[in-house]
């Protein structure tokens, strides 16, 4: 766990990042934004622009170009112009799901958010006004004041929003927070981030022994049947996701480091709780080594495929509870997460990492297919060398300045 402002050459967290971002600049469309990557790196343009994956690419882009893991500032403005161009509603506002889908949601919002915020903290142009139209509009369109939470999403014109509330658009919107508000110096964004994370961990997760729900009626009672037909939905799967349980204990840590003195002791009580729930519920369930994907409610497998961001967040979570107790069985865990990944996922013969492998560690495309998402990846080799708060992008600013 080095520190990226100084980490040597051949520090293999550095390596494993540049090793990414090489990976993921073929995604980029010469008519604007970054397409979908099929398992080899080849582009399938048959797909249309999807907000979530552009916003996603910008955020990794902007904090490679701070961190020195690439020449990657003109990526982060080739990805900020199809966020104000083709991906944004200039009649209406906000960001369509994709060029081929023109409802607006919660999850593609988030993502814009965080992009911005960490290519306005790169100095990167637009990304300042683009920030805070992406703030203004989570606001008026999608955040609820007297809930503490947010909408799912809406049709373009803003006039209905869907009969579903969803937990894993909230739980972005905490990441996203974090970095505005750290960004943006407004506190707003952190107190915002506290009230999601006590409904849905402090309350929800606790009252279901550590298993978080996903899916939600309009009136936020967990629905545990959503989905029961299509468990293998890569956004809204049935059961318990395993890997947001892990997701979200990281993010509860780093939230508390943002608060400071006045973050709510629960924080990093809940954190510790839901990586043991993951941990003790979720890994080798099925006998084979990994998470699965899902597990239903009486914790059985039941999507057994191996997903390449689950085990990132677990490589995440470790190193986060690590650098927030001193305790060495987190230490222990980031080795093992670490060492899973190397074996089944990282692909050292055609880059980045297998998206999702099969439970005895072949390659599998049952919910992604190809390798569109540089994201989970980049921030598993970049997250433990970093400190849990400011946000990346601050600190990717401050490596950018100390550069110069």
């Amino acid at each position: 766990m080095n520190d990226p402002h100084t980490s040597a050459p051949n520090d293999p967290l550095a390596t494993e990042r540049r090793r990414i971002v090489e990976f993921a600049t073929a995604a980029r469309v010469p008519r604007g934004g970054f397409g979908w990557l099929d398992a080899s790196g080849g582009l399938a343009s048959r797909e249309p622009l999807a907000t979530w994956i552009n916003a996603r690419m910008t955020h990794v882009f902007s904090l490679a170009h701070g961190f020195g893991d690439g020449d990657t500032a003109e990526l982060a403005d080739h990805g900020i112009a199809a966020l104000r161009g083709p991906l944004h509603d200039a009649e209406h506002g906000g960001w369509y799901t994709s060029t081929a889908d023109d409802t607006k949601g919660a999850y593609e919002h988030a993502f814009v958010v965080l992009a911005a915020s960490s290519a306005a903290a790169v100095g990167r142009p637009g990304a300042e006004e683009l920030l805070t139209e992406a703030l203004d509009t989570v606001t008026a369109r999608f955040w609820e004041e007297d809930v503490g939470l947010a909408l799912e999403s809406w049709d373009r014109g803003w006039h209905t929003t869907e009969s579903y509330r969803g937990a894993n658009s909230n739980m972005h919107l905490v990441e996203a927070f974090l970095a505005a508000g750290d960004v943006t110096e407004d506190p707003i964004w952190h107190r915002r981030a506290l009230r999601i994370a006590e409904k849905l961990v402090h309350e929800v997760a606790a009252a279901h022994e550590w298993r978080l729900p996903e899916h939600f009626t309009p009136d936020w009672r967990p629905v545990l049947d959503y989905n029961h037909d299509r468990p293998r939905d890569p956004f809204r799967p049935h059961g318990g996701t395993v890997g947001h349980w892990l997701e979200w204990a990281r993010l509860l840590v780093q939230l508390e480091a943002a608060l400071g003195d006045t973050a709510p002791e629960w924080l990093l009580a809940d954190a510790e709780q839901l990586f043991d729930s993951a941990v003790t519920r979720g890994w080798n369930s099925d006998g084979h080594p990994g998470f699965v994907y899902t597990l239903d409610w009486q914790d059985r497998p039941q999507v057994r495929e191996r997903m390449h961001w689950v085990v990132a967040e677990a490589v995440l979570t470790a190193a986060a509870l690590y650098h927030r107790t001193g305790e060495q069985r987190y230490a222990r865990w980031y080795e093992v997460f670490w060492d899973y990944a190397r074996t089944h996922h990282v692909d050292t013969e055609h880059g980045s990492w297998l998206h999702e492998v099969t439970p005895d560690g072949r390659l599998s495309e049952s919910v992604w297919v190809g390798k569109p998402d540089a994201y989970h990846a980049y921030q598993a080799a970049l997250l433990p060398s970093l400190p849990l708060s400011p946000a990346p992008a601050v600190l990717a600013r401050r490596a950018l300045f100390a550069s110069r």
